[in-house]
């Protein structure tokens, strides 16, 4: 029985799988995304995201925790200063993993891991939606009332349908006139 026992030994002992996750975190944070194993994704997603969460408090013992487990100082300043800046916003889920299929030699499942702030792909236009449940009630009436002051101010004209009509109508040139003259008189 396995009870208990949470932790993917990944075939490593346990000073090879530290140092392992921790230049595949580097890797990760200094390329923003980086190709691997499943199973390597899913332990490294354990191992990266509690430190992007302390990335967001930027101390100095939040900075030693992050240098003791990726022993780069180069990762550690670009955890702080990019990566936790894109994700201040962001509650958890700082990664994403895309299935890629097998691997050719060994067949082995392989994946996509990325950090989610910094792909484009899935970015949309739209404006991202602020979480009722965090919110107050006020806020929430505050800004309904900000939308209808915003559509109160601007005037609205409304114009005759006769004018609508002479605006829209097309002006037919004098050229074509005139040719139709001359094709009357041949």
């Amino acid at each position: 029985m396995r009870h208990g026992k949470k932790v993917a030994h990944l075939g490593r002992t346990n000073t090879h799988r530290k140092a392992m996750l921790a230049n595949m975190a580097s890797s990760l944070i200094d390329h923003k995304r980086i190709n691997t194993t499943v199973a390597r994704a899913k332990a490294l997603k354990q191992f990266l995201e509690p430190l992007i969460t302390r990335s967001k408090n930027d101390t100095t013992h939040n900075r030693r925790v992050a240098f003791r487990a990726l022993r780069d100082k180069y990762a550690v300043t670009e955890l702080f200063r990019t990566v936790a800046e894109k994700v201040a916003d962001r509650p958890g889920g700082y990664t994403r993993i895309i299935k890629m299929g097998n691997r050719l030699g060994d067949n082995a499942d392989m994946a996509l891991i990325e950090l989610v702030d910094f792909n484009t792909l899935y970015e949309n236009d739209k404006p991202k939606k602020k979480s009722r449940r965090r919110g107050s009630k006020k806020a929430t009436t505050e800004a309904a009332a900000e939308v209808v002051e915003a559509q109160t101010d601007t005037p609205e004209t409304v114009e005759s349908p006769e004018a609508v009509a002479e605006t829209e109508a097309p002006k037919a040139p004098e050229t074509e006139a005139a040719d139709d003259d001359t094709n009357k008189a041949e």
